[in-house]
C-alpha cells in the first residue's frame, strides 16, 4: 500500500473520531462519522484480495445505512423539538431509530452478522482498528444520548449481545472471528449500564481497547491467524506466548487479572440497580465466551501439535516484539490491584 494512502487514512480517521466525540451537533458528529468510514475502507481493502474486497463493500453498505438512519432520526428530532443538540433527543421514534443506527455501527445484536465477515477479511492491524478506535465515535453519541434511549430495548439488546457473542465463537477456528464475537459479547456488557452509570461504560470500554489491543498485536507478532498456527505459535516467542496466554484469560475477565473490574463492578452496578436476573443471566452466559478463550490459551500454550519433528517447529520470527505489545499486555494483566486508584478517577 502506497505509504501516502495509509498516512491520509490514518490522519483522516484520527479528524473523524475527534470531530465526533467533541461535537454537540448531529450534522458534525454525523460528518465524522462519514470520514472515518471512508477512511478505513482502504485499509481493509489494502490487498486486493477478494475477500477483503468483500469486507470493504460489506463495511461501506453496513455503515452508510446506518449513517442514514442517524441522520433521519436526528432530521425527526430536529422537526420535533427545533434542535439540533445530540443531547436534546426526545422524539421516540428519533430515539428507536438511533438506537437501531448505533447498534449497527458498533455490531449490536442483532445487527452484528456484517462484523465478523469484515474483521476476517482485513488484516491483524485493519482489524484492531476497527475493533478498538473505529467503535469510540458510536459509543461517545451512545453514551451522550443515553439518557433519552429506552432501558428495556438496550438492555434486551445487550443480553442477546452476549449471548451470541459467546455462542457464535465456539465453533470458531479463526482467530479474527474469535475476537470479533469476544467483541459483540463485550459491548453487550457495556451497554447494559449505560443508562445507570455511563462512567462505568467508560472504564469497561477502556480496559476493552487495552486488552484487545493486546491481544491483536501479540497475534500479529506472531502471525497467528488460525487455531493451528497458534499451536505452532510458543516456539517463535515464548516470553510472549505466555503472556499472550494471560492477556485472553483477563479479555474472558478471569480474576485476578485486569478484565475481571469491569465485569465485577457491572454485576455489582446491577444488582444495586435491582436488577439481579440481569446480572446473573449476564454472568452465565459469560461462561460461552470463557470457553472458546480456554481453547486458544489451551491451543497456544498447552498443546503440542501431533508431527513435532524439527520442521514443524516455526522456530524462526520475521517480527520483533515491541515496546508497546509488551506494555499493553503487562497492563492487560496487572491492573487488578490498582482498582481503588481507578475508581477515584472515575
Amino acid at each position: 500500500m502506497n505509504p501516502y494512502t495509509s498516512l491520509i487514512s490514518t490522519l483522516s480517521i484520527l479528524l473523524g473520531t475527534t470531530l465526533t466525540i467533541s461535537s454537540n451537533h448531529w450534522v458534525t458528529a454525523w460528518a465524522g462519522l462519514e470520514i472515518n468510514t471512508l477512511a478505513i475502507i482502504p485499509l481493509i481493502s489494502k490487498s486486493h484480495h477478494p475477500r477483503a474486497i468483500e469486507a470493504s463493500i460489506k463495511y461501506f453498505l453496513t455503515q452508510a445505512a446506518a449513517s442514514t438512519l442517524i441522520l433521519f432520526s436526528s432530521t425527526i428530532n430536529a422537526w420535533s423539538t427545533g434542535q439540533w443538540d445530540i443531547t436534546q433527543l426526545t422524539h421516540p421514534i428519533a430515539c428507536t431509530l438511533l438506537t437501531t443506527a448505533i447498534a449497527m455501527k458498533l455490531g449490536l445484536a442483532p445487527f452484528h452478522f456484517w462484523f465478523p465477515e469484515v474483521l476476517q477479511g482485513s488484516p491483524l492491524i485493519t482489524a484492531l482498528l476497527l475493533s478498538t478506535i473505529m467503535k469510540f465515535p458510536p459509543t461517545t453519541i451512545l453514551l451522550l444520548t443515553s439518557n433519552s434511549l429506552k432501558p428495556g430495548l438496550l438492555v434486551a439488546m445487550a443480553v442477546t449481545s452476549v449471548a451470541l457473542g459467546g455462542w457464535m465463537g465456539l465453533n470458531q477456528t479463526q482467530i479474527r472471528k474469535i475476537l470479533a464475537f469476544s467483541s459483540i459479547a463485550h459491548l453487550g456488557w457495556m451497554t447494559s449500564i449505560i443508562i445507570f452509570n455511563p462512567k462505568l461504560t467508560l472504564l469497561a470500554f477502556y480496559m476493552y481497547i487495552l486488552i484487545t489491543s493486546a491481544v491483536f498485536l501479540g497475534a500479529n507478532t506472531t502471525n497467528s491467524l488460525t487455531l493451528s498456527t497458534t499451536m505452532t505459535s510458543w516456539t517463535k516467542i515464548p516470553p510472549l506466548n505466555a503472556t499472550l496466554m494471560l492477556t485472553l484469560l483477563s479479555l474472558a475477565g478471569l480474576p485476578p487479572l485486569s478484565g475481571f473490574l469491569p465485569k465485577w463492578l457491572i454485576i455489582h452496578e446491577l444488582t444495586k440497580q435491582e436488577m439481579t436476573t440481569t446480572a446473573t443471566i449476564l454472568a452465565l452466559l459469560s461462561l460461552l465466551s470463557l470457553f472458546f478463550y480456554l481453547r486458544l490459551t489451551y491451543y497456544s500454550t498447552i498443546t503440542m501439535p501431533p508431527n513435532s519433528t524439527n520442521h514443524m517447529k516455526q522456530w524462526r520470527s520475521n517480527k520483533p516484539v515491541s515496546p508497546t505489545t509488551a506494555i499493553l499486555m503487562t497492563l492487560s494483566s496487572t491492573l487488578l490491584p490498582l482498582s481503588p486508584m481507578i475508581l477515584a478517577t472515575t
